[in-house]
This record gives C-alpha cells, sequence and structure tokens, in this order.
C-alpha cells in the first residue's frame, strides 16, 4: 500500500507541477467566467443609433413607426429612385422602402437597401414593429376592434411552470429549463474530464514503456501497483483541476459582479419599448409599467430551487467512478502497444459507449423516465453521462443506488481485467498485437 501511495504522490506532483497544467487551470475559469460575464456586459452597451429613411409609398407608416434606442425614422417626401441616388451624400444607416400597393400583396416588396450591413437587432426591430403595425391596420381596414384582439391577446398569454411533486405531496420546484441547463453542463464535463485524463493515463503507462523506465520501477513494484498509482493520481490531478476551476470562477465571477456591473441596472437588460399611439384606434406596442426580473436573476433564484448538494455528490462520484473505470480500459491500452498510432483498434470500442452516451443525451432529456434513459443510465459505460442527465429532473432513490452499485463492480471487474493485460503488455517490446492475444492475456498465471 505504501508504494501505490508514492507512485500516487510522483504522477499528482509530477502533472500538477507541469506548466500545461498552470495555464490550463487560469485560463479554464478565465473562459468560463468569461461565457457568464461577457454576454451581460455586452447587452448592456448601447449600440449605435442606425438612422433610417423611410420611404413610404403607402403613406401608411409616416411619423407611426415607434423609435427607440437602436433607430430613429426620416419620412423626407421623396421617390425612391432620388432616395437611392441621393444615398451616399446623406448621413442615413440605410433606406426603408415601402411599396405602394402594400396591403394587396406589396408586403413582400418592403425592403431596406443599406451602406453597410445593419446589426441584426435593428433589422428584427424594424421587421417586427412592421409586421404588427400592417397587422393592426389590416384589423382597422375591416372594421376589427384592435383593442380588442390586443387585450385577448394579453389575457390569452400565459407561462406554463413545471413543478414536480413528491411522494408525500410536496412541491419540489424544479425549473424546466434550469434544469436541462444543468444536465447538459453536467454530461458535457463529465465526457469531458473521462476522455481527458483517461487518454493522460494511456500516454503517460505508453511514455514509461517505450523510454524502458519502466523495466526499473518494476523491479520494485509490482504492475498492478504501478497501474493503480498511476490512475489515482491522475483522477487526484483531475479532482484538483476541478475544484480549482470551481473556485476561480466562483471568484472571478463575484469580482466582476462588483466591479463590471458596479453602478449599472441589470434591469436594463431587457430593452422597454415606448408607448406610441396612433390616431384613436391604433395603440402599438403598448408596453405595461412593470419591473421585469432580468432573466440571469431569475435563473439564480430557480437554482437556488434545485438539490444542488445531491448534484454536486452524484458529479463527483460519476466523474470519479467513471473516469476510473475507463482510465483502467485506457491504462491497459497504453501497455499493449508501443506508439500511439497502434492504440487506434483498441480505443474505437472503449470510447464508442462513451461517444454514444453523450450523443443520445439529448433524447434522454425529452424524456427522463423513459425505458431507455433507464436502461442507459444503468449500464455502467454510458450511466456517467446518462445519469447525471437525468439527476436535475429527480431519480428515484433505489434507481441511483442501482446505478452507482453496478457502476462501482464494474469499475472492480475492469481493473482486475486491466490488471491482467497490464503485467503481460508492459513488458512487450516490438509485437503487434492482436485482440486474439489479449484474450489470452487474461489467463496467464503469475
Amino acid at each position: 500500500m505504501n508504494k501505490i501511495a508514492l507512485i500516487i504522490k510522483r504522477e499528482y506532483l509530477t502533472r500538477v507541477k507541469k506548466k500545461s497544467f498552470i495555464i490550463m487551470t487560469i485560463l479554464g475559469p478565465i473562459l468560463m467566467a468569461g461565457i457568464g460575464v461577457v454576454p451581460i456586459y455586452l447587452s448592456m452597451q448601447k449600440a449605435e443609433k442606425q438612422t433610417i429613411e423611410v420611404i413610404d409609398e403607402s403613406g401608411l407608416f409616416v411619423n407611426i413607426i415607434p423609435e427607440s434606442d437602436l433607430v430613429n425614422f426620416v419620412y423626407p417626401k421623396i421617390t425612391i429612385q432620388d432616395a437611392r441616388a441621393d444615398f451616399f451624400k446623406t448621413d442615413y444607416n440605410a433606406i426603408l422602402y415601402i411599396p405602394k400597393v402594400l396591403l394587396s400583396g406589396g408586403q413582400h416588396g418592403i425592403r431596406i437597401f443599406y451602406k453597410k450591413q445593419l446589426s441584426a437587432s435593428a433589422l428584427n426591430y424594424i421587421s417586427d414593429h412592421l409586421s404588427r403595425i400592417i397587422f393592426d391596420i389590416i384589423l382597422v381596414t375591416n372594421n376589427v376592434n384592435v383593442n380588442f384582439i390586443k387585450n385577448a391577446k394579453e389575457k390569452s398569454t400565459f407561462t406554463l411552470k413545471t413543478t414536480q411533486i413528491d411522494e408525500e405531496g410536496k412541491d419540489k420546484n424544479k425549473n424546466m429549463a434550469v434544469a436541462i441547463g444543468i444536465s447538459l453542463v453536467s454530461a458535457f464535463l463529465i465526457y469531458f474530464f473521462i476522455f481527458l485524463y483517461g487518454v493522460q493515463v494511456m500516454r503517460g503507462v505508453m511514455e514509461e514503456k517505450t523510454n524502458r523506465i519502466v523495466e526499473v520501477i518494476l523491479s520494485s513494484v509490482k504492475p498492478f501497483q504501478l497501474m493503480m498509482g498511476k490512475i489515482v493520481g491522475v483522477a487526484l490531478v483531475g479532482l484538483t483541476q476541478f475544484l480549482l476551476w470551481v473556485i476561480l470562477t466562483t471568484t472571478l465571477y463575484s469580482v466582476a459582479t462588483v466591479t463590471v456591473f458596479k453602478g449599472m441596472d441589470l434591469k436594463q437588460i431587457q430593452q422597454k419599448e415606448q408607448v406610441i399611439k396612433i390616431g384613436a384606434n391604433l395603440d402599438y406596442n403598448n408596453m405595461n409599467n412593470f419591473e421585469e426580473t432580468p432573466e440571469a436573476m431569475k435563473i439564480w433564484d430557480e437554482l437556488q430551487t434545485m438539490n444542488l448538494p445531491e448534484i454536486l455528490f452524484t458529479f463527483l462520484f460519476y466523474f470519479l467512478a467513471g473516469y476510473l473505470m475507463y482510465s483502467a480500459l485506457f491504462a491497459a491500452v497504453g501497455s499493449a502497444v508501443d506508439n500511439e498510432a497502434d492504440t487506434q483498434q483498441f480505443m474505437l470500442p472503449i470510447t464508442i459507449p462513451l461517444i454514444f452516451a453523450f450523443i443520445i443525451a439529448q433524447n434522454v432529456i425529452q424524456d427522463p423516465s423513459s425505458p431507455m434513459a433507464f436502461w442507459f443510465s444503468i449500464i455502467p459505460l454510458t450511466s456517467p453521462v446518462i445519469m447525471m442527465v437525468r439527476i436535475p429532473f429527480g431519480v428515484p432513490p433505489w434507481e441511483l443506488a442501482l446505478s452507482m452499485g453496478v457502476l462501482v463492480l464494474t469499475f472492480i471487474f475492469t481493473t482486475w481485467i486491466a490488471g491482467r493485460i497490464y503485467r503481460t503488455g508492459i513488458l512487450m517490446y516490438g509485437k503487434k498485437v492482436t485482440w486474439k492475444e489479449l484474450g489470452k492475456w487474461l489467463f496467464y498465471k503469475g
């Protein structure tokens, strides 16, 4: 046991002192915090206001298109030919052309001419408002009460909230969007870390084998001890890096909240539009005077209702158990070959279940309680990914216990298989190994 501990210490210290580990430990949190902070910061910045020259041959839109911080509209009394001819002599950013035969199928003739491409938000703003105004004009020209239609739309609009109930009839308050987000992130991290650190184990074994260092090491320790020390040592490296990422990302996000967002009203992230009244009948874009909570703050509130300790515990378990199972197989592959090109024939059968689990994760999200979701969360080669997809939606305790138990037993079995292959392959050089020969190694005595 002391020898395994020494190997674990050697593997751990050797890897955490590498420049690549230090760089990735620093860059990872910066990138993850940036993904959360940068979009919010950019959404708070005011885009350059675009001035649009409106050539309205129909005469229905003059001075009634709502302006905003994105765009303002000018309505000169000129033809589209003159507007296009003098376009580059003006300061207008674009020309909005509305044909005369608008209500008789001319909607498809509405066009925008520009010098430089307008922002997507400005184009969406113009398109949405024109569509709403055309809709209201059609209603008015057909003697339909616009306000009645709008009131009906407002009263019939609702948000369907999902709430899970436990066996005692109490609400669990699970938000579907938040649960889906946690599922996808957890599944990706499990998939990423198993591949990343499992391949590190394989390459480490191959490097020691090709450099003939392993011959010296095996004079003092048994092959199984060397393999387990390497696997556990790399696992601790991965766990250390993950925990550092969580701590540093949380710290960076907290610092950004009190510095970058200082003095900014987060509620301004969602744009409010002015109330524009047109005549006696039309009331475009009538926005109620209410303070709406930003989506980021809503998500954070909903996140508090999730069982975060359970999610974190299961993530750590499936990360470690899944990694230990796969890395034992990766170590066996590394011991059986002399170079990385020869690993392909053995890597494919090992990695296919993990890749397949990540692919079907999106289908499992659609129905986390389906038979497919159940069986793939029990099968050990796919359970680290699929069970983490199901956890945020709620999994019966017996299913979770069964999945964990099967995964632990499979880890023990795969470690035994890997140990048998490792002890023979680690000292074998210059021979092309086949699947048939690997099978023979399992039954060698000694």
